[in-house]
């Protein structure tokens, strides 16, 4: 079975990282499939949301394997470690900032170091109730490398993400959906199902609509309300003027479901 898996299923597209013996931790070549992934579901216009997820129920994903990016080798050169984070790990934060559809994590076991990082950069995240997270690095003498210090932040504060990176410490879910670091909890058993319902919801909706709306969130996260308001004026009436605006009010005045097309 291949290390990372793909499939789509009523416009949801799912990723598993499928190394459930190594607690789900990713290789260069996963990393270059994970980023490709994810450019393609872009441009698919099936894929209305996707999910990420590991396989089993120990590990959502516990970071890099060690063996190709270890503190302890020493043959490489600052340059060639950098390259390896920014030529190679970093492809998939870039193609998630690119990616204008929903993107939900299913933490389904431990998410560590750049595991939990994989994580934060979704823009929903669930979380089984017998998952634990850590931003792990400072325990092996390193710096979050996968954009632990930009998204955590963001999501926490600046005060919680600094104890969290400082320490390192484990948190568990009740603890992560109180600082709001997680959007829901599952039960192991529910993850799947509630993973999945979630992102159906979302998938049923206009997708231009639904696309329109993450790119303003995020674009209005770094500019003014002048501006922000100007861009959302234009993306209305973009949504606005599209088949699914009117397929949504038909919908309503007739009393039926709508069927939503994408125009």
């Amino acid at each position: 079975m291949p290390d990372l898996e793909w499939c789509i299923e009523r416009g949801v597209g799912t990723i598993t990282l499928n190394r459930p013996e190594a607690r789900n931790a990713f290789t260069f070549e996963m990393i270059r499939d994970w980023a490709r992934l994810l450019v393609e579901a872009k441009q698919n216009d099936e894929v209305r949301v996707v999910v990420l997820t590991g396989a089993g129920d120990r590990a959502f994903c516990s970071g890099i394997d060690l063996g190709s990016i270890s503190n302890a080798n020493r043959e490489l050169t600052p340059l060639a470690r950098k390259s390896q984070l920014h030529d190679e790990i970093h492809q998939v934060a870039l193609a998630v900032e690119a990616l204008d559809k929903p993107l939900i994590a299913a933490i389904n076991g431990a998410a560590v170091g750049a595991g939990l990082d994989m994580a934060l950069m979704c823009d929903l995240r669930i979380m089984s109730t017998s998952a634990r997270l850590s931003e792990s690095y400072i325990k092996i003498g390193l710096a979050p490398g996968d954009g632990g210090a930009y998204y955590l932040p963001r999501i926490v504060g600046t005060s919680k993400a600094l104890e969290l990176l400082l320490t390192g410490d484990f948190i568990d879910a009740d603890e992560a959906l109180r600082i709001g670091l997680v959007n829901r909890l599952a039960e192991p058993a529910e993850l799947a199902a509630a993973t999945r319902a979630l992102a159906e919801q979302i998938a049923s909706a206009p997708p231009v609509t639904a696309r329109m709306i993450k790119r303003a969130t995020y674009q209005s996260a770094g500019t003014d309300l002048r501006t922000a308001l100007d861009l959302i004026s234009s993306h209305f009436a973009v949504v606005a003027a599209t088949e699914d605006a009117a397929e949504a009010l038909s919908a309503m005045r007739e009393k039926r479901s709508p069927k939503f097309v994408g125009k």
